[in-house]
């Protein structure tokens, strides 16, 4: 008989020990959930602009800045690491274009290095591969990458491609908007006008340059054509740095679901951009026509000059400067306004920009497909506003019902493997 009680026990024991364990798990909200995987795996944003004045001993990322991206707000919000993107408008296909290019994209590459080493190297540190992020953030600091939006500045000087490799960037894109030298552009779509039918001779040869060095390729801004022969070309897998799904939206900077095809067959990333007009023409465009006048007002009210993009290229330097200087300062002030509007149209947000990772993950794998931002270079809508913000990206992903591991190739897995397979096959090729 006393066997029997002693089983009873150990069994009433088990029961309880299941049933608390039950309870715990039951209590875990999925708030609670999405948290506790946000703070597990490694965030990574592959495509945000940067503005040389933000990069002084007075003004810096170490401050909470009227810019998207700042420590402050990747602290906040949980991202992890940021491609700083060394961006140089298109301009006349000369010499001097080139040059006086040039000196910009050095400007901003020595302006990434001082951020790292000289104002907050114990904040933030370059990262050169995978290894590098992994460890850096183990660290406790935010990880620092660089992009190269535009092979422009390069010239016809191929050899400046291994310079920039050895300055830390570790994508470039061969074109922005408009021709370069080495590639055509997306806008091309616009009035079916093209330079090259795809790659020139110079890019056909950039693309292998960049396999010997390890840089990954960016298809975000080149035409199709081009992007279809760059991966005829390459040795490696190539990444769209900030690129969504056209069939959802139907723009130029998009990819369509043949080219999403193609990027699987490569092994590559496309890294779905938070970019307005990109996720959602009917909406962006409603929003857009409606934030106008409120932009005007908020400008006039602290006696801004305001401008429309379409008047972008008829300002002056200093004109420029001071648009730019108090850009983000207006936008913030009117959707705080528009919050509180009845009349406002809806904003693009966080669930339309997660209705393109699903199109995606549903055509070409979970393995290939990742998440960028482009802020403050045009990106960011309602929800993921910012870098503070970037906890409610990892939200939607939970409530969707992606797993961790899912969650965490999303963030940054994906993107980290083709990056170690470029560089591998750089290390194969030399």
């Amino acid at each position: 008989m006393k066997y029997f009680y002693l089983f009873l026990s150990i069994t009433l024991l088990i029961s309880c020990g299941e049933k608390k364990n039950q309870k715990t798990e039951k209590t875990e909200t999925l708030e609670e959930k999405a948290q506790r995987i946000h703070d597990s795996v490694i965030t990574i944003d592959t495509h945000d602009d940067i503005n040389v004045q933000n990069f002084t001993d007075s003004i810096n990322y170490t401050q909470r800045l009227e810019t998207q991206i700042n420590l402050p707000k990747m602290e906040e919000g949980g991202l992890d690491a940021v491609f700083l993107i060394v961006y140089t408008g298109q301009d006349e296909l000369t010499s001097d274009g080139y040059a006086k290019a040039a000196d910009n994209a050095m400007a901003k590459f020595d302006a990434i290095h001082r951020l790292c080493e000289d104002i907050a190297p114990d904040q933030i540190e370059l990262a050169l591969n995978s290894d590098d992020v992994r460890r850096i953030v183990a660290s406790g600091k935010k990880v620092a990458m660089i992009g190269v939006e535009n092979a422009y500045p390069i010239g016809e000087d191929l050899a400046l491609i291994e310079e920039y490799q050895k300055r830390g960037a570790r994508y470039i894109s061969l074109s922005h908007n408009g021709h370069s030298q080495f590639s055509d552009s997306n806008t091309g779509e616009k009035d079916s006008v093209w330079l090259h039918n795809g790659l020139s001779e110079l890019g056909k040869q950039a693309v292998a340059e960049m396999n010997r060095v390890g840089i990954m390729i960016d298809v975000s801004h080149p035409s199709k054509e081009a992007m279809k022969q760059m991966i005829e070309l390459t040795k490696a897998p190539i990444i769209a740095s900030h690129s969504s799904a056209r069939a959802l939206c139907d723009h130029s900077r998009n990819l369509d679901d043949e080219q999403l095809m193609l990027m699987k067959e490569n092994g590559g990333v496309v890294q779905t951009v938070a970019f307005s007009s990109y996720l959602n023409t009917e909406k962006h465009e409603a929003r857009a026509a409606y934030m106008k006048d409120v932009y005007k007002k908020v400008a006039d009210s602290l006696e801004i000059a305001w401008y429309e993009r379409s008047q972008f290229s008829t300002l002056t330097p200093d004109q420029r400067k001071e648009f730019f200087a108090n850009y983000r300062k207006v936008m913030n002030i009117g959707e705080e306004l528009a919050k509180d509007d009845s009349n406002a149209p809806p904003a693009v947000n966080v669930s339309d920009f997660v209705d393109h990772i699903d199109y995606m993950v549903d055509l070409i794998g979970i393995d290939h497909v990742g998440i960028s931002s482009d802020f403050d270079g045009g990106g960011g809508i309602e929800g993921w506003s910012d870098a503070s913000e970037t906890f409610n990206v990892t939200l939607e992903l939970v409530k969707r019902g992606y797993t961790e591991a899912e969650i965490a190739q999303l963030w940054g897995g994906n993107l980290l493997r083709v990056l170690d397979e470029v560089q591998a096959v750089a290390e194969s090729m030399n």
